[in-house]
């Protein structure tokens, strides 16, 4: 939030009061990006401090199975980060005030952004757990789950620019990617597609997370 404020309200270029109109938009264009590194940080330790420590075994004796153990885990990152991002309400409730226009923002892509924000939260968040399966080194697991987390936002969406890829081509690539669905979601419409690709991005990293906490325990 302290970033996001500084950079949104006070850093040249990109301030929010500068746009002459009631807007958002700067704060959904830098959020992913600040995201994009914050869940790594904070889910990096998930499973790797528990592999280095050894108090995985302790977990691997309760009775709890691998998905339970994921899940619980997945929710409890989610939701730290969803608490996180309710205090940027704020910005909205000011930009609000400070229009000379009553009524002046576009609420409806105000809304679809947040809900596009909370579901790229999720899939950073499963990217960022898996990573913690792969390493006891939260470090590496933070580094991998950036790598990941960039290719799938923005590397699919820079490939696609590309001029070798035209027609139809360069749209498929576009929507492996997240970006591409963030965006359509932000724009206030709400399209089933959009929702089925993050619920589909969450559930293979969830999944992969747990096939690898079982490849471990039979290793």
């Amino acid at each position: 939030l302290l970033v996001m404020g500084f950079f949104l309200w006070f850093y040249p270029d990109n301030n929010m009061l500068d746009d002459g109109y009631a807007t958002m938009d700067k704060f959904f264009n830098l959020a992913p990006w600040v995201l994009l590194f914050l869940l790594p940080a904070i889910t990096m330790r998930s499973f790797s401090d528990e592999f280095r420590s050894g108090t995985i075994e302790i977990l691997s004796t309760l009775p709890l199975r691998e998905k339970d153990i994921v899940l619980g885990k997945f929710f409890a990152a989610w939701l730290l980060v969803v608490f996180s991002i309710l205090p940027t309400l704020l910005y909205v409730f000011s930009l609000a005030s400070l229009s000379a226009i009553p009524d002046n923002l576009d609420t409806g892509g105000i809304i679809g952004s947040y809900i596009g924000l909370l579901f790229l939260c999720g899939a950073f968040t499963a990217v960022g757990l898996f990573c913690s399966t792969l390493t006891n080194n939260q470090v590496i697991a933070f580094l991998i789950a950036i790598f990941i987390n960039f290719i799938l936002y923005s590397g699919f969406e820079t490939l696609s620019r590309l001029e070798v890829f035209t027609g139809t081509l360069d749209y498929i690539i576009s929507s492996i990617g997240m970006e591409s669905h963030y965006r359509s979601i932000s724009r206030g419409l709400i399209d089933t597609r959009d929702l089925v690709y993050f619920l589909s991005v969450i559930a293979i990293f969830i999944l992969a997370s747990r096939f690898s906490l079982q490849k471990r325990k039979w290793a």
